[in-house]
C-alpha cells in the first residue's frame, strides 16, 4: 500500500508506512477511552506531523491508496465499453 489518505474536518491528511488493518485497530482502541489523538502527515512531500483529535461522532474517512502497477492493462470489458460509448 502506497499510503492511507485521511479526510477529517474537510481537510486531507495521510499516513504512510502503515497497514490499513493496523491503523483501524489503533483508532478503535484509542476511541475506547473516549478521545484519541491520531498522528498524521499534513501536506504533500516532506513530512509535517499533525495531530487529529478523534472522539465518538467525529467524521473520519480512511482511504487506502494502493501501489500503482504500471504493467497492468485495463480490464477488457471496461475498454470495450468505452469503445462502444464513443463510437
Amino acid at each position: 500500500m502506497k499510503r492511507i489518505d485521511i479526510y477529517y474536518g474537510g481537510d486531507h491528511y495521510s499516513v504512510g508506512g502503515r497497514r490499513l488493518e493496523d491503523l483501524r485497530a489503533e483508532v478503535e482502541a484509542g476511541l475506547e477511552g473516549g478521545i484519541y489523538w491520531l498522528e498524521v502527515n499534513d501536506g504533500e512531500g516532506q513530512m509535517r506531523a499533525a495531530h487529529l483529535l478523534l472522539s465518538p461522532g467525529v467524521a473520519l474517512a480512511v482511504v487506502p491508496v494502493p501501489d500503482e502497477d504500471p504493467g497492468s492493462a485495463p480490464d477488457q470489458d471496461w475498454s470495450e465499453g468505452i469503445a462502444r460509448a464513443s463510437g
